[in-house]
């Protein structure tokens, strides 16, 4: 008797759990129209529209899916993303209105799943006190000072041995150009790494390991991207431990240690280590996201308009004309020069799709334009 109770138990369960989801799913719906939410897709249980959101696309694109969803729903519309109910916004005025409530009405919140890659001190993902305190730790950094002495001449350097390693007539992808280009100036300028060093190599693949994973499903199986990530995110966090380590033992032997972002948080700030870990892994993460892609799309749009490219060799030659003899390096002045250089980069940005997407958490209820 008790082995047919076990035998039929799965039997009786299927049409109970069957039952409990699409019950679920009714109180959701009713407690939904009552809000007068925004229009909302089905997509699956449990997973919703993860996957078809995150499927690649290109930058110069919202993606098929947004477009279909927009098409379909409006540009602002309901979804599960990443296992939870979340409302898309592809609106300008709704996107400016909370960028500019920040902290009033909405808060950075990004879902579990990219927390944990990015680890819970991470500064993308804290709020408050702690994120401010890690804002400042940053940008206090790269002063206007340091900009001018350290930044702008390592720029430069990383720029030229980019340009030392291309063959003529040979072909290479610019895009990943941008992308080791980037993580080599993040690498030096946090860690003093420097892009000659195995260790740096080594370094920036277990980055484009974890990279994928911080963009996938979150699925923590054996082989998915996003198990590799964390795997690799653990050897991340190796490196700048052992830096850290070598930083600490410098400086109790009064050794002069290195002018980096791990050198300045030891010294000016009272983080805990996890916390600089974390805030250090969260710097590289979105400094060279970022810039790489923007660097990939400048030479990309650039491409369909010799009128642009004219005008920027012209005027990076009148900066180079005008510059004293036996004076090669790049300095302050030749940078405010850059005025049309400027005006590219900001419609790359405008044109590009530089983020795929920013989460926020909306901490009151609201109405606009009546939902």
């Amino acid at each position: 008797m008790s082995g047919f109770i076990i035998d039929e138990l799965p039997l009786l369960l299927l049409p109970a759990l069957v039952a409990l989801f699409f019950y679920v799913n009714v109180v959701r719906w009713k407690r939904m129209k009552r809000l007068n939410l925004p229009p909302a897709g089905s997509g699956w249980p449990f997973i919703g529209d993860t996957f078809a959101y995150l499927k690649p696309h290109l930058a110069t694109s919202t993606g098929l899916f947004m477009e279909q969803h927009i098409s379909r729903y409006g540009k602002i519309y309901r979804s599960n993303l990443f296992g939870e109910p979340t409302i898309v916004s592809a609106d300008a005025g709704l996107n400016r209105f909370i960028l500019q409530n920040e902290g009033k009405l909405f808060q950075c919140s990004y879902p579990k799943s990219i927390g944990g890659i990015l680890g819970k001190w991470s500064m993308l993902v804290q709020v408050g006190e702690m994120h401010t305190e890690m804002r400042m730790i940053s940008l206090n950094f790269m002063s206007n000072v340091r900009l001018r002495s350290h930044l702008l001449p390592e720029v430069e350097r990383h720029t030229l041995l980019v340009l030392r390693s291309w063959r003529e007539n040979s072909p290479f992808s610019a895009q990943e150009e941008a992308k080791k280009f980037t993580f080599n100036l993040m690498a030096k300028n946090i860690m003093s790494m420097d892009p000659c060093e195995p260790e740096t190599e080594k370094l920036r693949l277990e980055y484009i390991t974890f990279m994928k994973g911080v963009v996938s499903a979150p699925l923590n199986f054996p082989g998915t991207p996003y198990w590799k990530a964390l795997r690799s995110r653990s050897k991340i966090l190796r490196v700048i431990k052992q830096k850290m380590e070598e930083r600490i033992q410098e400086k109790s032997e009064r050794q002069e240690g290195a002018e980096d972002l791990l050198g300045w948080s030891l010294k000016e700030s009272k983080l805990s280590k996890e916390q600089i870990l974390d805030l250090l892994l969260s710097l590289l993460f979105a400094g060279h996201e970022t810039s790489s892609m923007a660097l990939a799309l400048v030479i990309f749009f650039l491409e369909s308009c010799p009128k642009a490219v004219r005008q920027l060799r012209e005027e990076h030659s009148e900066i180079d004309r005008k510059k004293q003899r036996g004076e090669a390096a790049l300095n302050w002045e030749d940078y405010k020069q850059m005025e049309f250089t400027r005006c590219v980069i900001n419609e790359t940005l405008r044109l590009g799709n530089v983020v795929r997407f920013v989460h926020r958490k909306v901490l009151q209820d609201l109405q606009y334009k009546g939902s």
